[in-house]
């Protein structure tokens, strides 16, 4: 009871890595500032996000069976799961998986290690601009309405 009052109104963050303690450190980095949910796999990840829908996903690339860039194409085609920010959040740094990332939608791209502040101040700056974006959609909807 304490834990969800204490978590209630704050964005939630669904980190997907296979390594525990990956998914420890970003608890830690994080938790202080929003509500962390971790699964150790992209398939947990899916059963997840069929029962609730986060406000962003850290998500790494190199998980077996299955691996970041199919769970996120998986969540791609999930109704109402389409529009969910997603950082990856991965050792890889070759052009060819920032460039796989960016095709299929990604935010942003943080390579590990990551630096704590450095996670937290891209998260925030993702989560913002998704914000902003949803408020000029909607005032772009009542301006268009208002002068008909």
């Amino acid at each position: 009871m304490i834990q969800t009052r204490a978590t209630a109104g704050r964005k939630r963050i669904l980190a997907v890595d296979d390594a525990a303690t990956i998914l420890l450190r970003i608890t830690d980095a994080l938790d202080k500032y929003y509500e962390v949910v971790t699964v150790n796999s992209g398939a947990r990840a899916l059963r997840y996000l069929e029962r609730v829908k986060p406000d962003l996903i850290l998500l790494d690339i190199r998980m077996a069976p299955k691996n970041g860039f199919d769970t996120l194409r998986d969540i791609r085609d999930m109704k109402d799961r389409a529009d969910i920010p997603v950082i990856m959040l991965t050792a890889m740094e070759d052009k060819d998986s920032v460039l796989e990332g960016l095709s299929l939608g990604i935010s942003d791209y943080i390579l590990k290690p990551f630096a704590p502040n450095d996670l937290l101040s891209r998260i925030r700056r993702v989560l913002e601009s998704g914000e902003q974006q949803r408020e000029r959609a909607l005032s772009g909807q009542g301006g268009e309405g208002a002068g008909e």
